[in-house]
């Protein structure tokens, strides 16, 4: 029989099994360690990041159905896309992405929203952009998943934040339920930080109350470079710390780019034997290219940003045209997704006998390493992290300490942070940024 933390999670695929209005796709459902279609199939991600724009690629359908074209020619069922307006009319996009069946993973925050690692807080201006998100989306059975955040910790020293961010799923995942809205899974996409694995990854998921993990975890991971293997690229690692992980996981971001050209070999791996069982898929980063030369399709040439006139172009690259594949990495990554194609294994087994899906203990806070004490209760709405050398309390809106736990001696008053490291997909997203109206007031739900 599945664990307990496993069943926990059927009420999401039987939820998915009611389509919405909107839509004539079959939804996603994540039960135990897998995400699962309606018929009880397992799905896999094969993703493609789509922030063709700064602010939200979603709106022009007519782009939208060209790009579609291509990615469905990759053999693509799934994209990300970081930014979007939820005021804006998304209905022209997700159908056609739905016509050839692409779902969407959406990330709820903005620049202006997005957990900090420096100075977490949590509060209703936050708390009302990610759900205005979800309102929208949550029309469209073809969207398969949210993210609260992408890569809010950074640095070892970072772990403070981390009950924010699971403040945050649960949250939007309490919102959801009090919406009626479908289960739709509730994650996070995480910097791959050495030092904290595997201590983020099971904090995210450890508690004995569903209400407060995440239904999903995702890793933005660029280990495997150029001609490499399972072993000398780490993957084995990754695999060893996600064995017997309760919640899906997958790669929300990969597709290293140094050497060129970019060969994909990690897909072989991703969805062969080794990780299959474990791992739900990948989103590889990008499909635009642009100077950080991890596009997949261009739609012309750089040129001068000082001189461009016309409005497709923003930061030197077009981003609206006809999409041309990048040679020879967009063939490269067809060849290889043409060739993958893991069954998993049916709902009906999975649930019936087939005990692959544990709890999992919560890391225990370390001197100066992993800083949470699991036994801490999570933020409540409001909160905001204050640091000193000996604790991290969270303070409430009337200003009064409301909880403490375990800080690390680097989480003092005035200690520095670095923002992102690594990861290119601060490169793209920097150049950009969506300024959402409307981000005050409480809402209705938490009074």
């Amino acid at each position: 029989m599945l664990s307990s933390l496993a069943l926990s999670a059927l009420p999401l695929l039987l939820a998915g099994l009611q389509a919405t209005a909107v839509g004539a796709v079959p939804t996603i459902s994540a039960v135990g360690s897998k995400f699962f279609y309606e018929n009880g199939t397992q799905y896999y991600i094969k993703g493609i990041a789509y922030q063709l724009t700064p602010s939200d690629p979603l709106v022009d359908t007519a782009q939208c159905k060209r790009d579609v074209a291509r990615m469905a020619e990759l053999g693509t069922n799934a994209i990300r896309v970081y930014h979007v307006d939820p005021e804006a009319d998304h209905k022209g996009c997700m159908s056609a992405l739905a016509d050839a069946g692409i779902y969407l993973f959406v990330d709820l925050d903005t620049f202006n929203t997005q957990i900090e690692q420096t100075g977490p807080h949590w509060n209703e201006t936050q708390f009302h952009a990610f759900t205005k998100v979800l309102d929208e989306f949550q029309k469209f059975d073809n969207t398969a998943g949210v993210f609260v955040g992408n890569e809010v910790l950074t640095t070892a020293e970072g772990s403070a934040a981390a009950p924010y961010v699971l403040a945050a799923a649960r949250d939007v995942k309490a919102y959801r339920d009090k919406k009626k809205y479908r289960k739709i899974p509730v994650g996070y996409s995480a910097a791959d930080i050495p030092e904290q694995r595997p201590m983020l990854q099971n904090y995210m998921a450890c508690s004995k109350n569903e209400s407060e993990r995440l239904d999903f975890y995702s890793l933005n991971a660029y280990e495997w470079c150029g001609s490499s293997s399972y072993t000398q690229s780490g993957y084995n690692i990754l695999q060893k710390n996600a064995t017997d992980y309760p919640i899906p996981i997958f790669f929300s971001e990969t597709g290293c780019n140094t050497p060129k050209p970019r060969t994909f070999e990690d897909q072989s791996a991703i969805f062969g034997k080794n990780m299959a069982d474990t791992w739900s898929g990948s989103i590889i980063y990008e499909w635009i290219e642009e100077t950080n030369n991890y596009g997949l399709i261009s739609y012309g040439a750089s040129v001068d940003p000082a001189t461009a006139t016309a409005s497709a172009i923003e930061d030197g690259f077009t981003r609206k045209g006809t999409p041309t594949p990048v040679s020879p990495d967009f063939q490269n990554l067809k060849s290889q997704w043409a060739t993958l194609h893991p069954t998993g294994v049916a709902l009906s087994a999975y649930t019936k006998g087939i005990s692959l899906v544990t709890a999992i203990e919560c890391p225990s806070s370390t001197s100066g390493g992993w800083a949470i004490d699991p036994s801490s209760p999570l933020p409540t709405l409001g909160q905001t992290y204050k640091k000193n050398s000996n604790t991290a309390s969270a303070t409430g809106k009337d200003g009064k300490p409301t909880a403490t736990g375990t800080a690390s001696a680097s989480a003092t008053e005035g200690a520095a942070y670095a923002v992102t490291v690594g990861s290119p997909v601060t490169e793209r997203l920097l150049a950009g940024s969506l300024v959402l109206s409307g981000l005050v007031g409480v809402v209705a739900f938490w009074l």
